[in-house]
């Protein structure tokens, strides 16, 4: 009898002890360990500064701002543009008119320094531009980055040429005497009378009492993109995983600190 009970206890004890080594703990790890990618930091990068600088508020898709962003640092990065000023201009030309479609962006700061209206080719539409061209006397608007060059007085007054960066979009901007001018049909009155802002020559003119200002901020090599979806456009500095090489390389401490409490909470 003692015999049995002692294998009866052993039996027990044997399969105790297989229970407990089989046992898998129900409670997972509170965090796990996962890999970002260099453009998915970026993409972050990207929407927080959009949300800094309040540009939804001010009518700027963030769509046209990662375009505009990815192509600054990548002129940049390039040596096109100048590192003087952290300015960037953006001109939606998907926009009509009578909206006010220039944003002047200070990138160091993340401030909305303008928004105002600007003036599209007279050929390249009426209220809203739908046609865009590179060619000399067309009067057309072009799309693209461009980077500012020297101020200049000409038939508009104090004037700001421009130097196209994408080949076949807006290459001959200087030729054409593509420029940043002020024009006194680019105003409310003009939209009071006509129904939509005056149109240029294919020059991104502004309002008349704002162009000082303007071309203050801007010059000095800083970079300009003028988009627009109705006609095909592409460009090598809308290369997003160059941009965000560029950034994370940078000493940018905002995104060091984005990507420090980013990979604190995955």
């Amino acid at each position: 009898m003692k015999k049995h009970l002692l294998g009866v206890a052993g039996m027990l004890l044997v399969a105790i002890a297989f229970s407990v080594i089989s046992w898998v703990s129900p409670v997972q790890p509170k965090f796990q360990v996962k890999t970002i990618t260099e453009d998915a930091l970026y993409q972050i990068y990207v929407t927080n500064k959009y949300k800094s600088i309040h540009l939804q508020e001010a009518g700027l898709s963030e769509e046209v701002f990662h375009k505009a962003l990815t192509g600054y640092y990548n002129l940049k990065n390039t040596g096109k543009a100048g590192n003087g000023k952290s300015i960037l201009t953006i001109a939606d030309f998907d926009q009509n008119s009578t909206k006010k479609r220039l944003w002047i962006i200070d990138l160091e700061t993340d401030s909305l320094l303008l928004h105002t209206w600007v003036a599209h080719g007279e050929k390249s539409g009426g209220d809203l531009a739908t046609r865009f061209s590179d060619t000399n006397e067309s009067n057309e608007s072009s799309l693209g980055f461009y980077v500012t060059a020297e101020i200049y007085r000409g038939k508009h007054g104090r004037s700001l040429r421009l130097d196209g960066m994408d080949e076949g979009y807006n290459a001959n901007a200087r030729k054409r005497a593509i420029v940043v001018h002020g024009a006194p049909y680019v105003s409310q009155a003009t939209i009071n009378e006509l129904g939509r802002l005056g149109r240029s020559h294919g020059c991104p003119a502004v309002p008349a009492e704002l162009s000082d200002q303007v071309i203050n901020t801007i010059a000095g090599k800083t970079v300009i993109f003028i988009n627009g979806s109705t006609q095909s456009y592409d460009s090598k500095y809308l290369n997003s995983h160059l941009a965000a090489n560029a950034v994370l390389s940078s000493k940018d401490s905002t995104l060091t600190e984005k990507n420090t409490e980013l990979a604190g909470r995955i």
